[in-house]
């Protein structure tokens, strides 16, 4: 099957997935696409086992569609972008340090305390595992994807700075958490030496350089949609920022999320302001988020059927479990400390630690992470509980943030 007759099956499979959800289950889109692929997989998972459907075949498919690759080294990028451009930079800065601290200081003590809890209930369970593996896990499921959430809570009415927190938050924790697990994945293979100072110098390299390159790309953009007036040009001059920007940024080695949601920010904000004529903002709106809602038919569609390549055990489903509470324990820990402590300088409305706790959803990114760790004794035990853990998340607390939110906050204006 060649590139152009896969791009065609997944487009079809998420254009009739996505009809039977409207019509049917009524679900967030997202989720109700990952939810109809889930059950379609389990079906041939089980058909399969009877000798009735040909399931190789299948698994074949999935494994070719390399999950990893076209996440990170391709959708990852207008996702982020798409996402950035919308977020509104004011509403951003007044809450930037909670957003800053969270999707730094947070998602640290998140990675090292979600993979300490797992590494004690994996060796409680039988499953030995060098503590730096366990690490790995907590660097790959720390970063949340409100994508599925998003939507539910804009519906609920939630605070706009609760909003733009979990929003921003997300946009920006990939891009840290991808350097992160970067960090350890090269110590775990020993192709880089657990020098604090040299590690220091690699992350800040990575954080800062992103930035600077967004910045620099995103106000040549900038310049460029000044000097013309045209809405096919400029939506086209977006679509290389995004793709061509973070093509640029790997190639520089410099962290090519943190670059996109950079320049996304730029372009979506000052862009708009001064460079767009009101015709070529709708159209531009418009046109991000069709390929926004695409994308992500796409990606939980696929999530949903990566569970045909799983080596799904009772065994492995426990140990799912104890990544379950390793992750909400881990989450919830490395929320309450950095509020608690802005707490003494700021204003944070009643339950934002269980919101922000429970709306963290995992997503697409986390299990592509996990499927891009090379092979080893550890890494199926940890694309299966990662797994575990995402469908868990989309599914359970995807559904369940709404009600949370209608039952700690009247949707009064936050600190």
């Amino acid at each position: 099957m060649n590139v152009f007759h896969t791009i065609g099956l997944l487009l079809t499979l998420a254009a009739l997935s996505g009809y039977l959800n409207h019509k049917v289950f009524k679900l967030p889109q997202t989720i109700g696409l990952m939810v109809i692929a889930l059950m379609v997989s389990l079906l041939l998972v089980a058909l399969g086992a009877l000798g009735v459907a040909p399931i190789r075949d299948v698994a074949d498919f999935v494994s070719s569609l390399n999950f990893s690759d076209v996440l990170l080294h391709g959708m990852l990028a207008f996702l982020l972008f798409a996402g950035a451009l919308h977020v509104d930079l004011g509403a951003l800065r007044s809450v930037r340090t909670p957003v800053a601290v969270l999707a730094t200081v947070g998602l640290v003590i998140a990675t090292v305390l979600t993979g300490w809890l797992f590494w004690l209930g994996s060796r409680w369970l039988g499953f030995e595992m060098p503590f730096i593996y366990a690490l790995l896990f907590g660097s790959l499921i720390a970063p949340t994807d409100p994508i599925a959430v998003m939507g539910i809570i804009r519906k609920v009415g939630a605070p706009q700075s609760l909003e733009i927190k979990i929003a921003g938050e997300s946009l920006f924790n990939d891009g840290v958490a991808v350097v992160v697990f970067l960090t350890i994945l090269g110590v775990a293979t020993g192709n880089q030496v657990p020098d604090p100072v040299g590690i220091s110098l690699f992350l800040l390299k990575e954080a800062a350089g992103g930035i600077l390159l967004g910045l620099l790309l995103g106000w040549i953009t900038y310049r460029l949609l000044l000097s013309v007036d045209a809405y096919q040009v400029e939506i086209l001059l977006t679509l290389a920022l995004a793709s061509g920007g973070y093509a640029l940024a790997e190639i520089s080695h410099v962290s090519a999320p943190i670059a996109i949601v950079t320049a996304g920010l730029l372009i979506g904000n000052h862009g708009r302001d001064f460079a767009m004529s009101e015709k070529t903002r709708d159209h531009l709106d418009t046109f991000w988020e069709l390929v926004d809602e695409i994308l992500n038919a796409v990606l939980f569609m696929v999530i949903g059927m990566e569970i045909v390549v799983l080596n799904l055990t009772v065994s492995h489903l426990i140990v799912g479990l104890c990544g379950i509470l390793a992750v909400l324990l881990g989450r919830f820990i490395s929320v309450s400390i950095p509020v608690a402590l802005m707490r003494l300088r700021r204003q944070f409305s009643a339950g934002v630690v269980r919101i922000l706790t429970w709306g963290g959803l995992r997503g697409g990114i986390s299990i592509a992470l996990a499927l891009s760790l090379p092979q080893s004794r550890e890494r199926e035990l940890i694309v299966t509980v990662t797994y575990i853990v995402v469908i868990f998340s989309v599914l359970v607390q995807g559904l369940t943030i709404g009600k949370l939110i209608r039952s700690v906050t009247k949707a009064k204006p936050e600190g």
